[in-house]
């Protein structure tokens, strides 16, 4: 038994072995598929003329999934950690929604969450080491969270001014019928969406809104040179932790130019 798990556990979670890379691709096809008949059900004309055969397709692919992650909890030795893992929770909700659908109706649909399981690409195709860009994606948002922060709370401020002026300004004959319908059409117009359902129609009114739409895009730019300023800085000390590309020494200060191990240039060809 203790061979059989080990053998399962290979198959199924490492993807160095032949029926490995087999299992994780039929796993990654079966995916996109069960997704996609998710995405045509949710279709009402399709439904209607292939209704029969999406619902047999969902609940073959529910019982696979359903076998897919008892197999998995089988061959892990710490079952209950695997269970409340990110992967875990994802397989988990791959298949549970179609359960709920027999007592709650539509609850189905929920099953798009599917296609989180194809991020399970990455270790298929040998992606991980490119996980690394994404850790400094993260970083530099992890850095800049408290300006990102100052900022929406200063765009807040700003749209419930803009929203209460232009509720006075307008009032309830233009379709400013309220102070939070006013601020909601001071977010749409600030964010340059501008959907038009409502709109000022005094000169006063149409003035303010040219300073707003004129304000948003200054304000849109405003969290990327936040974000770009704090990935630049992410990534330079990324490639100095990383090390020399000739004597591959790491751990240089931030603003090192050149190995102080060998001299060469740090960041180059050589």
């Amino acid at each position: 038994m203790q061979r059989f798990r080990y053998k399962l556990h290979e198959i199924i979670f490492e993807a160095d072995t032949r029926a490995g890379k087999l299992f994780d691709v039929f796993l990654i096809i079966s995916i996109v598929l069960s997704v996609f008949m998710v995405m045509l059900d949710s279709v009402g004309s399709i439904r209607a003329a292939h209704g029969s055969f999406l619902y047999f397709g969902e609940w073959f692919f529910t019982y696979l999934f359903t076998l897919e992650y008892f197999l998995r909890l089988f061959c892990v030795d710490r079952p209950l950690r695997y269970s409340i893992s990110f992967f875990g929770i994802v397989d988990l909700l791959a298949f549970l929604p179609t359960y709920f659908s027999i007592f709650i109706p539509g609850t189905q649909f929920m099953l798009i969450i599917r296609i989180l399981r194809v991020l399970r690409i990455f270790r298929v195709l040998k992606l991980v080491q490119h996980l690394t860009e994404a850790e400094v994606l993260m970083g530099a948002l992890r850095k800049s969270r408290h300006k990102i922060t100052v900022f929406l709370f200063v765009v807040i401020v700003l749209v419930i001014i803009f929203g209460s002026i232009m509720y006075f300004i307008e009032g309830g004959e233009n379709g400013f019928t309220s102070i939070p319908r006013s601020i909601y059409w001071a977010v749409v117009t600030l964010t340059t969406v501008g959907y038009g359902d409502i709109s000022p129609k005094t000169n006063t009114g149409q003035a303010l809104s040219a300073f707003i739409m004129v304000t948003g895009y200054a304000i849109i730019a405003i969290p990327t040179g936040i974000v770009t300023a704090e990935i630049s800085k992410a990534r330079e000390k990324h490639d100095h932790v990383e090390g020399c590309t000739v004597c591959g020494a790491g751990n240089h200060d931030n603003d090192a130019r050149f190995c102080k191990y060998c001299g060469n240039r740090l960041n180059s060809d050589g």
